[in-house]
């Protein structure tokens, strides 16, 4: 008997300890390995898991702007239909410029307070009505970004803004069609509804085109890039480092602030500087009479009038001073046509020499062919007789 209430004891203490282990739960599942379930999928909620409503009632409240009371209270209807098919109550309160969401005892699901909270947000954001009720699917979702407390300087602020947009928006109609998500820049805010994908990836590039990390630009490139890859099963498990773009930035410089110059320290204080007194008492004019004293400071005026109306004479007379002639050009010009006329002249006298002495030589040519003829003739006479 003691026996088996000894292994009776040991059974319960180690059921015991087993109890207590950490993750008793952690047991293979049959459905595990089930390829027909995606548990990626988010199940739309079924009233009927939760019959019994929520036992506390919830709200939140969000202010809106003055120029923004008159949208809304045109557009409310849509948004209070919107959120009765799933038992919130919504109030506009146009006194403190206001609107309200919260639960009711119709309310079934416990998330989609939330999701009329992200509602009024952007309705306060500019977002029209009919866009900021699709935040009530359970497929989308909206992120705020604020970006007016990221810099200082307004006029830095406003131009970044402006390079997030684009011309004619194309910057932010890219973004848009790349992330998949709806973008809207209001005041201080950037407000974008989507998939959590393309929120983080807005997020990101909003963020660094506020902060001059990154221009927008290159981030479209890069979801071109990442769009292309994302086709090809075959890199799915690889690094797409080497076929994104590398960009590096150029910092401008700056201007250096300017510094001056530590003085070299003395123990002993600056001189100390005349006074008024004292200049007068070194120039004389502390013993001059007071007449003596306008009539110097009136010539002093005339002296200064006078020198500046000089140089405004000289300012003006130099308008229609001629400017000096480049007489180096014309002295080389002429130069160059007196050599010419030199050269010519002197081609003309060796064609004249050259024509002279061949004349010569004919003239001695002829005269020696006629003195030889008559030679000839001579000596021909006495035969004859």
């Amino acid at each position: 008997m003691a026996s088996d209430d000894d292994a009776n004891a040991a059974a319960e203490a180690q059921e015991g300890e087993n109890w207590r282990r950490k993750g008793k739960h952690d047991k293979p599942k049959p459905w595990d390995d089930d390829p027909t379930i995606d548990r990626w999928t988010v199940e739309k909620f079924d009233p009927s898991w939760n019959e019994g409503g929520l036992l506390e009632v919830s709200s939140f409240s969000t202010l809106f702007p003055q120029y923004r009371e008159k949208y809304l209270q045109d557009a409310w209807p849509i948004v209070k239909g919107a959120l009765k098919e799933f038992g919130i109550s919504c109030e506009l309160n146009l006194v403190e410029g206001s609107m309200t969401v919260s639960t009711t005892r119709k309310t079934r699901d416990p998330y989609i307070i939330l999701k009329a909270r992200d509602v009024i947000k952007l309705l306060s954001r500019s977002v029209p009505a009919p866009q900021a009720i699709k935040v009530l699917n359970d497929e989308m979702n909206c992120d705020i970004i604020k970006i007016g407390s990221i810099i200082r300087n307004k006029e830095r602020f406003v131009k970044r803004r402006e390079r997030l947009l684009g011309p004619n928006l194309s910057t932010l109609k890219a973004i848009e069609i790349l992330t998949g998500c709806y973008i809207l820049v209001q005041g201080n805010t950037v407000a974008a509804m989507g998939s959590f994908k393309g929120l983080k990836q807005v997020r990101r590039v909003a963020e660094d085109c506020i902060k001059n990390i990154k221009h927008p630009v290159y981030h479209i490139k890069e979801l071109l890039i990442k769009r292309e890859l994302a086709k090809n099963p075959a890199l799915a498990t690889e690094s797409w480092d080497r076929f994104l773009p590398n960009f590096k930035k150029k910092n401008v410089k700056q201007k250096k602030p300017n510094t001056k110059e530590k003085k070299q320290y003395t123990p002993f204080p600056p001189p100390q500087q005349p006074s008024k007194i004292d200049l007068e008492l070194e120039s004389g004019e502390y013993f001059m009479s007071d007449k003596k004293k306008s009539a110097k400071k009136w010539q002093e005026k005339l002296d200064k009038q006078s020198e500046k109306s000089e140089e405004k004479k000289r300012k003006r007379e130099a308008a229609f001073v001629p400017p000096k002639e480049n007489t180096q050009s014309i002295k080389t010009a002429n130069d160059n046509n007196e050599i010419a006329d030199i050269t010519k002249s002197l081609k003309k006298k060796a064609k004249k020499f050259r024509n002279s002495e061949a004349q010569e030589n004919v003239k001695i040519e002829s005269y020696v062919a006629s003195n030889e003829e008559s030679l000839s003739k001579k000596k021909r006479k006495p035969s004859s007789m």
